[in-house]
């Protein structure tokens, strides 16, 4: 895995990783940029528009824009402050100016930067101590829920959170909650009103215990600066130039606190591709990119569109892609060119179910890895992080590493903490430690430190928590090897104070295993190779994105997955979900046209690599004959069934289940022994929805099991016998579920 503001493409940067001199004078600076880029870097005055596409160098134009304006003499390295969105581009772009002899320019998230602003000012204005901030909002929204009497299952809590975020980045209050939920188009988990009522309350809960949220960060930054003149022309004092990147996923609130940052000033830079806004959900909004020559007519416009991420075959999917959409985003869609040598065609892969599709892009991976592509340069991108579970089984399977992208946070992992604590104590030491004072340089004094705690020269065999710690102390010598090469004759305590840095702005190292991740946290990285899976109708677009808006948002995200792959691409999406179960799926609408095959408007030419594989069929994949499709009503009230969940329990989700709850204990019980024997997911044997159909229909014979939603015949013929018996109150011997 690569941050996406690396290339090896760019010609003054031919070795990432080996130490190179900063460049001496303005002019080197500007060397190997190509003409696009070196407008961005030389336009340092008035506001600067960048409108730049997936692999285009953005990160480099303005990290280069940075240095030249520094060495020119025209910025001050302590009055720049640039701004994006994750602390892993932030720790890039720093590193990056670091590079380029700057290492005085403050590079942060909106947060970070409002968070030491706050912390400093907060004696100031408001007098104390600042409030500590909650980590996780789950608890507190679960206490205002018991508060107002409101039962909020899981998920619903979920979703409420996601809703109190919404309405704070769009500065909306508790009270106006519902109209703006209604007019934004917003799927609420409960009545509108009930959100405003756990809204409202969970900000009292806040008050009454002395905290605030990551969103009030910003709030009472802005609160500050627009109470506090004095405070506000400070801030500007220090701070006279702003770089924002990806400027497409900035919200009203980070807006306005940019706004305050500024001024009456102009001196700003914003980078940002309207082609790439994925996070409308979280109230982010491209209107402030496409409509910055409104609010700046002298603005200089700058379009960066040579790709020298992608080959020419993946930029032809991704032009494609982008050919097809609608809507303002679509009006200012950048036509990518590729400036990489010819590639291999994308793969497009059908699959009879999901477990198939797991296994097949396990396969897939372990022979590119055979080929030479290292684990950390593969990534698996799914939409939602419920897909993960199958291709992580795939994966262990296959006996190929991988790492849960959004997992646990890497320096909070324990063995990670342990190994600072150790990599700390020899620091202290300095000549005295036994381990170190043999070890000739930097990272043979880290392998030195780190082999006490379980590193070694090979990883062990398998898969499984050894693997995982060892992967994590692997990825701390990997980067003492970076460092060093960097910053030649560094010391263990410099190192240490690297890795504080890191662990303040949760910068992890890369970890070598597979990538697996939502295509939200795919966005800003790349790999050499990437499989976009279950690429079909109802999860590609998400079956709840229902307007034109939420349509074409999804769209986009296909896109920003697609662009993440420099040469391999495989996109795959399959029949069914479980083995056996009905094959009604179909490819997703956003390949008509661009898959072999298929037709559809804008279709093009896909390469010459036509037609579209089939997952490799096996026995088990056997199916029977589709039926024609009936309509599904629920059989308690007659109502007409259209989510999928409510087809297998042949119900509608509040009608009243007359299920036998001990059944269904049994079944449950039944499943785990299943699954543990033959190694798979318990939803892959039978789903919780399909086991509580069964449990509310309590079927007698093959043919009333095999007509439930999610068992259909080869469930029948693997599984039916238990079932049957389990239903008709028998106990099974143990030989029958061991099987």
């Amino acid at each position: 895995m690569t941050s996406a503001t690396h290339s090896t493409l760019f010609p003054q940067d031919p070795h990432p990783g080996r130490s190179t001199a900063p460049p001496q004078g303005a002019d080197a600076v500007l060397d190997g940029l190509d003409p696009e880029q070196r407008e961005v870097a030389t336009a340092l005055h008035g506001p600067v528009c960048v409108l730049a596409g997936a692999g285009t160098g953005k990160t480099r134009a303005i990290t280069h824009r940075i240095a030249y304006g520094v060495h020119a003499g025209i910025l001050q390295p302590a009055t720049v402050l640039a701004v994006t969105f994750t602390a892993r581009a932030a720790g890039e772009m720093r590193g990056r100016l670091r590079a380029l002899g700057v290492p005085g320019a403050q590079a942060r998230t909106f947060h970070s930067a409002a968070l030491r602003q706050l912390q400093f000012f907060w004696p100031k204005a408001v007098g104390g101590p600042l409030p500590r901030i909650v980590d996780r909002k789950f608890q507190l929204v679960a206490d205002a829920a018991a508060a107002c009497r409101i039962r909020l299952d899981r998920g619903e809590l979920r979703d409420t959170i996601a809703e109190i975020e919404w309405s704070k980045v769009t500065q909306t209050v508790p009270a106006d909650y519902p109209a703006a939920a209604a007019e934004a188009g917003r799927e609420v988990p409960r009545p509108a009103a009930e959100i405003a009522q756990l809204y409202s309350a969970y900000e009292a809960l806040k008050r009454d215990r002395g905290m605030i949220d990551f969103e009030d960060v910003l709030l009472l930054t802005v609160g500050i600066l627009e109470d506090r003149h004095d405070i506000a022309e400070q801030v500007r004092a220090q701070y006279q130039h702003f770089v924002v990147d990806e400027y497409q996923d900035v919200s009203p609130l980070q807006q306005r606190l940019l706004d305050l940052w500024l001024g009456e000033r102009d001196s700003l830079c914003v980078v940002g591709d309207a082609s790439q806004t994925i996070y409308s959900f979280t109230g982010a909004t491209p209107d402030h990119l496409l409509d910055f020559r409104l609010r700046h007519p002298g603005a200089t416009i700058v379009k960066l569109v040579r790709d020298y991420r992608s080959s020419p075959q993946v930029v032809h999917l991704a032009n494609g892609l982008l050919a097809q959409a609608a809507g303002r985003a679509a009006e200012h869609r950048l036509e990518l060119v590729s400036q990489r040598e010819k590639g291999p065609e994308p793969r497009y892969t059908e699959y009879a179910d999901e477990p198939a599709e797991a296994e097949g892009a396990a396969r897939r991976i372990r022979d590119l890895i055979a080929s030479g592509v290292p684990a950390s340069e593969i990534a698996v991108l799914f939409r939602t992080n419920s897909q993960s579970a199958t291709y992580e089984q795939a994966l262990a399977d296959a006996e190929v590493p991988y790492q849960l992208r959004g997992a646990e946070r890497f320096f909070e992992r324990t063995e990670v903490r342990d190994a600072g604590a150790a990599l700390r104590g020899a620091a202290r030491s300095g000549g005295n430690d036994r381990l170190v004072e043999e070890a000739v340089d930097l990272p043979s004094q880290v392998r030195a430190v780190l082999s006490t705690r379980g590193w070694t020269t090979r990883p062990p065999a398998g898969s499984g928590a050894a693997r995982d710690r060892w992967e994590s102390l692997a990825a701390l010598v990997r980067l003492a090897e970076e460092f060093a090469a960097t910053r030649p004759g560094a010391t263990l305590g410099e190192f240490v104070g690297e890795l504080d840095e890191r662990a303040g702005a949760q910068h992890a190292p890369t970890v070598e295993g597979v990538t697996l991740a939502s295509l939200h946290a795919a966005k800003g990285l790349e790999w050499d190779a990437v499989f976009v899976v279950g690429i079909a109708e109802g999860m590609m677009p998400i079956a709840y994105a229902r307007t034109d808006d939420q349509i074409e948002e999804e769209r986009r995200l296909l896109y920003v997955g697609v662009t993440r792959a420099r040469q391999h691409l495989s996109v795959s999406w399959s029949l069914a979900r479980s083995p056996g179960g009905r094959a009604g799926r179909r490819p997703s609408r956003f390949l008509d046209g661009l898959r072999p095959g298929s037709a559809g408007p804008g279709a093009r030419t896909a390469g010459a690599a036509g037609g579209i594989e089939r997952g490799t069929a096996t026995a088990a994949e056997e199916r029977p004959r589709r039926r024609t499709r009936t309509v599904a009503r629920c059989r308690v009230c007659g109502r007409t069934l259209t989510e999928a969940g409510e087809m297998k329990l042949m119900r509608c989700e509040d009608c009243p289940s007359d299920m036998d709850e001990g059944l269904y204990q049994r079944l449950r019980a039944w499943r785990e022994l299943q699954a543990g024997r033959t190694g798979q997911p318990a939803f892959c044997v039978f789903t919780d929805k399909t086991l509580i159909a069964i449990a509310e229909s309590v079927p007698e014979e093959e043919h009333d099991l095999a007509r439930i939603p999610g068992v259909g015949l080869r469930k029948v013929r693997r599984f039916g016998t238990d079932v049957l018996a389990i239903c008709a109150g028998q106990d099974l011997a143990p030989e029958a579920v061991e099987g």
